[in-house]
């Protein structure tokens, strides 16, 4: 493999990059599909959402309302905000801080999942609060550096999600989730995966140069041009002075420019996304472990099933058997 045969995106387009890792990193993290409730809430209210293994998204449609961590400040949300919660924070939504609290699984019912959007509502004398509540499953045991990275809130506020496009993807979400056709749910997956995205490149494009290390590596012509190769083929055959050619970088300052930003040699994160990738693969489709194997860069589906099992402390085989019996989606979101 030369560089010629190879196609990196050019600088001027690191955005484009940073958005196609996080899309592959939230595709390659997520378990199942996506659930999401609307609410209508009139004061007083609280909503209670659990810690647990799930990633969030409160999206404010009207009015105003707090969010209370289990741990830290409560943090004021007006019209337009949207707040991430990456990795199965315990909080609480309310019309102010000290309200009584409802569980959201008491509130829907039922289960919130593949049945489609749950219409939440309070009925008080007090101010109205809008919202749009989503998330999906964290797969255990493959986290990537760039969902560790984050802190355990992420907040972009009206203006911030108006300038990055974000607000578009939210208007489509409201609209798609009061919609009763047989394929919504699957669009409003969708969507929530997208609004994601754009809270993950909002957020690093916020701090690329002031932070360092996954946020500003996604931005970096070479290490961001580097990873951009390896996540569109994850099959090919990757060497350090593959790489380093490609982006136009020597080797060793290639190595060492990779390594200080991502933490990771070169080589060390191919394997990884190889097999965060794989484990993907195994939990989504049915194909043998010889294609699962090369599709991930394996001639021998031995070598394979070291390196996964090595990863992941699964073999391949049992981990599909794992994934197939784990839980889908409950009502937290």
């Amino acid at each position: 493999m030369t560089a010629q045969d190879l196609r990196l995106p050019s600088p001027q387009r690191s955005g484009d990059v940073v958005a196609d890792i996080a899309a592959d990193v939230v595709a390659a993290t997520r378990r199942g599909t996506a659930f999401y409730a609307r609410a209508r809430l009139s004061a007083p209210w609280g909503i209670r959402f659990p810690p647990g293994g799930q990633a969030s998204v409160h999206v404010v449609t009207a009015g105003a309302c707090w969010l209370i961590p289990d741990d830290g400040e409560p943090v004021q949300l007006t019209r337009d905000d949207v707040v991430l919660i990456p990795a199965g924070l315990g909080h609480c939504l309310a019309d102010s801080p000290g309200r009584p609290v409802t569980l959201l699984e008491e509130m829907a019912g039922d289960p919130l999942g593949e049945t489609g959007a749950r219409e939440l509502a309070i009925e008080g004398d007090g101010p109205v609060t809008g919202l749009l509540c989503g998330g999906y499953l964290l797969e255990s045991g493959l986290l990537h550096p760039l969902t560790v990275m984050l802190p355990p809130i992420v907040r972009i506020d009206a203006a911030q999600a108006r300038g990055s496009g974000m607000s578009s993807a939210i208007d489509l979400l409201s609209a798609e989730s009061q919609r009763s056709d047989p394929g919504a749910p699957a669009v409003v997956a969708s969507l929530i995966d997208l609004l994601f995205v754009y809270l993950l490149r909002a957020w690093l494009a916020g701090h690329s140069r002031a932070d360092g290390g996954w946020a500003a590596a996604l931005y970096d012509p070479a290490v961001g041009g580097a990873l951009a190769l390896i996540h569109a083929g994850p099959a090919r055959p990757w060497t350090v002075p593959v790489l380093a050619r490609a982006v136009g970088v020597p080797r060793a300052t290639f190595t060492r420019r990779f390594t200080t930003l991502t933490g990771q040699s070169p080589m060390a994160y191919v394997t990884s996304w190889r097999m965060t990738v794989a484990a993907r693969i195994l939990r989504e489709e049915r194909g043998t472990l010889r294609e699962v194997a090369s599709r991930v860069g394996y001639d021998s589906e031995f070598a394979f099933a070291r390196a996964f099992k090595r990863t992941t402390g699964y073999a391949p085989g049992r981990y599909r058997i794992v994934a197939a019996t784990a839980p889908q989606p409950g009502a937290r979101a």
